[in-house]
């Protein structure tokens, strides 16, 4: 556990035991320092990690679930349409590419891999890899490739490339 995932759980029990201005200084500073911006409300698991944190943003209402990664520059934000429970909800070893969005109260199953630079605006079923603008599921939506590994331990970026792109380096 790093000292900025250290410093959001202190922000966060703050936040549960109503002590708001405080928790909110402590996220403020925590911003400051760390280029990043976790309201103290969020709810995050074990084993998360972010790698390279600077510039992820991850909103009030927000879960996180066990053994997720997340690269830099990360959105977990609100679409600004609702109030309340408005933000993305990750399951258990997601995998999340550097400069992905995810916007709204969608979720994003367990063992998901969300692509570097994809707007995510609609549900990403377990198991599956969700790319691009706006995000699609890799293989279709009537029958998306599903994978067996748990990304977010593994950080495997590439497995069902060939399914999706001719591109070769």
């Amino acid at each position: 556990m790093n000292f900025m995932d250290k410093a959001h759980r202190v922000s966060h029990r703050l936040w549960t035991q109503s002590r708001r201005p405080l928790a909110l200084a402590l996220h403020s500073r925590i911003a400051d320092v760390f280029a990043v911006d976790i309201h103290p409300a969020a709810k995050i698991g074990k084993g998360i990690l972010f790698d390279h944190a600077t510039g992820v943003v991850v909103g009030e209402t927000a879960v996180i679930g066990n053994n997720v990664s997340i690269l830099h520059h990360v959105t977990l934000g609100g679409t600004g349409k609702m109030g309340g429970d408005r933000h993305p909800k990750i399951g258990h070893g997601v995998l999340i590419g550097a400069g992905a969005t995810i916007l709204g109260n969608v979720n994003i199953g367990e063992g998901a891999k969300i692509g570097a630079g994809s707007v995510v605006l609609i549900d990403v079923p377990p198991r599956t890899t969700a790319v691009g603008n706006p995000a699609r599921l890799v293989g279709g939506k009537e029958r998306p490739s599903k994978h067996e590994d748990v990304p977010g331990e593994s950080m495997d970026h590439t497995s069902f490339i060939s399914e999706w792109s001719d591109y070769i380096i």
